[in-house]
Formats: C-alpha cells, structure tokens, sequence
C-alpha cells in the first residue's frame, strides 16, 4: 500500500466520495490541505470573501443539487467565523461537511496562534464532530462524516484536523464505499402505525395536510408522492416555509404557507381541522403561536424521520418514525389497498372558501412609490416561467417573497429559517449558482440584510456567476422597525439605517450592473433589464419605507389571532392600552 500524507489522504478522500465543489478561505492551519489541493483540479475550490460565507455558499450549492456541501477553514477564527453557517444548517437540516484546521497536536491546550476548542465550540451545533489525531484515520472519519452529515435528518457534521496529522503520512486504499458506522436510521414506518394512520384519515371530516422541509430533504420523488397523496385525500395542503415548492402554489388545494406570517385561512384550517396530518414538519414556535391554543381539537400524526422532534413541541396522537417520503408512499399503499375513496368534504372546503374570503395577503396601491408586495409579485410574473432558484436574506422582504412569490417545485426556495441568519442570500445564491449554472439564481434581500455578506459580490465577480440580486430597500431594518411599531410604541431605536452605500456603485466597483428603481411606472422595465443582462446584477428597488407584513401573529398570541390589517394593529394596540387603565 502506496503511503500519502494526511493532506492527500483527505483530497483523495473527497474525490472518492464524489466531492467536486469545496467552499473555503486559506489559512496556515490547512495549508497542507491547500497545497494538495493544488494537485487536484478536479475538485473546484470556491474562495469566498468570509468563512461564514462559506457554509452559506456550501448550503445553497447542496438545497441546489441535493449533495453535501464541503467547506474548508483554518483553525481558531476560521472555524469560529464558520459556526453562524453551522449552526444555520442544523436547524434547516442541510447537509454539509465542514474541515476546520486545528493547530498541532502537541500544542493543543496551550493558546498557540489561532487556536480554539473546535470540537467544543461545535458540540451543539452539528450532527457530530471529530478530532482526528492520526493520518490512518483521515479516509474512515471523512468517510463516516458524509454518512451522518446525510442520512437520516440532514445536518452539519465538523472534523477538525491538526496540522501535523495533515503533514504526516500513513498508508492508504480508496475505501470501498462502506461507512464503518452504527448509525442507521429508520427509513420505512412501522407497519401497525401506517395502518392506524390510515384509519384516522378515513374517518376525519375536516383534515390537513401540514406538510415541511422534511418533504424536500427526502428528495424529488417525495414531493411527487406528496401531489399524489394529496389528490387521493382531496384535503387541504398548506407549508412552513422551509417547505414552500414541495406542493404546487397553483393547486385549488393549496392553502398557503402558515405560521406566524401566514394566510388567514391556512392558520384557521390548521385549527378547526378534526386530523392534522404533519408530514417532515417539527411543530416549530413560528408555526403553533400559544401552544395551549394551538388546534385543540385536532388529532395529529405526525410523520418524520427525527424522533427527537416528535412530540417536543406539541403532544402527538400517532408518531410514525421513518423517511416522509417513503413513508407516505407506504401510506397510499394502504389506503389504495382499501380502496378509500375520499369524500368531497364540502362543509369543510366551504368553510376554507370563507376564511379565503378574507383576502389577507392583499395590499394597499400606490402609484407615488413602490409597494414591496408589488415588487414582489411583478418579479414572480416576469420570472416564474423559468422556475427561478429564489434565495433570500432575513427579514420582511424574506416574508413577503415566501407569501407573494409563488412555488411550483421542490428546491427553488432557499431561507434561513430555524435560525433566522442575515447576510444567508447572497452566498447562499453563489453556492445555487455553482451547482446549477443555467439556472436564473435572485437573491431577494433587504438594504441592511444584504450588507452582512455584502464582500461577497467579490466571489461571484471571481467565478463570473450571473447571480442576480433584488433589494427592497425602505431604509430600515424593517421587521425590527415593524415589531418596534406594533410593541414598542413606534420607539425606532437603532432600526433606521444613517449610512446606506450607493448600492449602483458599489455594485459596479465589483464589475456587476446596477439597476435603480424609485418610480412604480419602472418597475417591470427594471425587472426586465435585469433577466435580459448576462452577468451578475444588483437591483437597488426604492419600496415604501413604513410598509408592515400582514398577516401577523403577534408574539405570544394564538396561531388563530392574527392582524390582517393596520386597522387591526390600531385596535389591538387601544385594546392594550384600555388594559392598562
């Protein structure tokens, strides 16, 4: 057996794995790993502007393409700059391997140059993480961390490498594809629970299908069975927003997302159902409000391939332990077997067709400035065609792209969800873009979001990547200003933003085409010229700067009372202060 140094045991590795994209920033700590890399063109390494751009860039490339994404960074600061996109990727169940560099073994615990408790700091932010100490090791811990990082519920797994391990050798055979690991999650449902899954749906007069992330994670074909099984039952579909694509928006059976900002009706249907039936969803604060009113008289299945997650938030009447899509292909086995025929429920879709009635993702026009939701939805009628890959930054802009821009397949939505990471869009729109380079990428982001991984207009200048960016720009920290106004008396302390760039010039300092728009009547003009241009392109859209995401559940409310309009935010607030009194 031929014997490698560490650093080409874990390229080599990487190869073997089917590793053709890396996500990284150089530091001494991996130059070993570096310098192998430069032997090895078959792997694409992609230098960011900032190691959290990096685990952003690595998301987006693996929601893209349904592959891990790899991400290198050095020891001590490059490590610990990396943990926001680690701990991003935990909560939204993306796959990703993460190599941090880590200082000498013999130096370890004694605040040598760039060191820090990597495997520590990572403990609760990854699936699993190792410290690897001998070069022998490198090919069977990689081989396991793929594994971990993506079977079962996706996540982030971290190995740390001293430096010395990189440089010294041990002998090496490509692995046979085998992980040497006990963990093997369950896949298939068990078969009593399926059956009683069953039963429950054939009695229920009023169900829902309340459906996540999970159906996305599970692959295509998930999403497909999704659309079959929901044909079957003839109920109601509606999506976190992790979920938004697995159904399509245009389906007489889509509710709408729900939760915190979520339609009228699919929040009310989630309440007064008789069945929910939860499929890859965790039951998450955003989605259930107060927890003792949320759908008191709803039995609840809950299917999902975490057990950890069942039963957490919300008490469940059915668990059904297994992989969401394999297990709702088991379920329509059965429910095909007994030749269900579901009922038209007529009471229960007239009851939705009122709640619908509200109309509660309408907006008030204006023809002196740019409404958001406008902006929004002139961007999904010039685009949706295409089937755009849609990233986003956090904030209300997130919001409103997630209610106005509407979904037809699975992976074209990429947020941060769980955790709620400015500066997630851009670099997560670069990794998008890598993975699927004909498709149209836009980043839909907010003046003060944007600016968190703004460096990184640098990296998709680099790799010439005509990644589009649509900024909604009011001037606020917007969902900061919105919660201030609604609880805080309309204090805007430190929300409102002093010193904006010129967004054009900037973007054209980084070679991109900048586009203005501060005129409603050239908002679909703007839109166009942004499709039409070849390359990377930043929009600067000048929206209203007062403007609120209705619906909204305010903090610590029932998931049923909601605020449809200002008028209500005003009544709400007399209300409070009558209380007072």
């Amino acid at each position: 057996m031929a014997e490698k140094s560490g650093a080409e045991i874990l390229v080599q590795t990487l190869l073997d794995l089917g590793v053709d994209t890396v996500f990284g920033y150089p530091g001494g700590a991996v130059l070993p790993i570096y310098d192998a890399l430069y032997n090895h063109p078959k792997i694409k390494h992609i230098l960011v502007r900032h190691e959290q751009a990096a685990t952003h860039a690595a998301e987006g490339y693996a929601r893209s393409t349904g592959k891990p994404g790899v991400v290198l960074v050095t020891s001590g600061p490059g490590a610990t700059n990396a943990v926001t996109g680690i701990t991003d990727a935990l909560m939204d169940s993306i796959p990703m391997v993460v190599i941090t560099g880590q200082v000498a073994t013999n130096l370890i615990g004694s605040d040598a140059f760039q060191e820090a408790d990597t495997v520590g700091i990572t403990r609760h932010c990854t699936k699993h993480n190792y410290l690897v100490k001998k070069p022998s090791d490198l090919a069977g811990v990689l081989t396991e961390a793929f594994h971990i990082a993506t079977q079962g519920r996706p996540g982030p797994v971290v190995v740390d490498i001293p430096k010395n391990v990189q440089v010294a050798e041990a002998e090496f055979n490509s692995h046979n594809g085998k992980p040497n690991s006990r963990y093997q999650p369950q896949i298939d449902g068990d078969f009593k629970a399926i059956n009683e899954a069953a039963e429950m749906i054939m009695k229920a007069k009023a169900p829902i299908l309340y459906t996540g992330g999970g159906i996305i994670n599970s692959g295509p074909k998930a999403s497909e069975t999704l659309r079959e099984l929901a044909e079957l039952l003839g109920a109601p579909v509606t999506s976190t927003l992790m979920g938004l694509g697995a159904f399509p928006a245009a389906s007489e059976q889509w509710l709408g997302m729900l939760g915190m900002h979520g339609t009228y009706e699919a929040n009310m249907a989630m309440n007064r159902s008789d069945l929910i039936i939860c499929l890859g969803a965790r039951f998450d604060d955003r989605i259930t409000g107060r927890i003792d009113a949320f759908s008191p008289n709803s039995k609840k299945i809950h299917v999902d391939i975490d057990r950890s997650s069942v039963n957490k938030t919300i008490r469940v009447d059915l668990p059904v332990i297994g992989d969401v899509g394999r297990v709702m292909e088991q379920l329509l086995a059965v429910l095909k077997g007994r030749k269900f025929n579901a009922p038209d429920y007529e009471e229960w879709w007239a009851r939705i067709k009122g709640w619908r009635a509200t109309n509660c993702l309408a907006y008030p026009e204006s023809k002196a400035e740019i409404m958001p939701q406008e902006a929004i939805r002139k961007l999904w009628e010039a685009t949706h065609e295409r089937h755009p890959i849609i990233t986003t930054e956090v904030g209300q802009h997130q919001m409103w792209a997630a209610q106005h821009f509407d979904f037809e397949k699975p992976n074209k939505w990429l947020t941060s969800g769980g955790l709620g990471t400015m500066g997630y869009g851009l670099p997560a729109a670069i990794g998008a873009q890598l993975g699927d380079p004909d498709a149209l990428v836009i980043d839909i982001a907010g003046e003060a979001s944007i600016q968190m991984n703004i460096q990184e207009l640098g990296t998709a200048s680099q790799y010439r990547l005509p990644v589009k960016i649509f900024i909604l720009n009011n001037e606020y920290m917007g969902m900061v200003r919105q919660w201030q106004e609604l609880t805080y008396e309309s204090r805007y302390s430190n929300s409102y933003s002093d010193s904006l760039p010129d967004f054009i010039k900037l973007a054209e300092s980084y070679d991109w085409t900048g586009i203005l728009i501060e005129d409603p009547a050239d908002l679909e003009a703007g839109i166009k010229k942004m499709i039409a241009t070849d390359g990377p392109v930043l929009v600067d859209c000048r929206v209203a700067k007062l403007a609120n995401c209705f619906p909204m559940i305010p903090s610590g409310a029932a998931h049923t009372d909601m605020l449809l309009t200002p008028e209500d935010v005003k009544g709400t607030m007399d209300d409070n202060a009558k209380a007072l009194v």
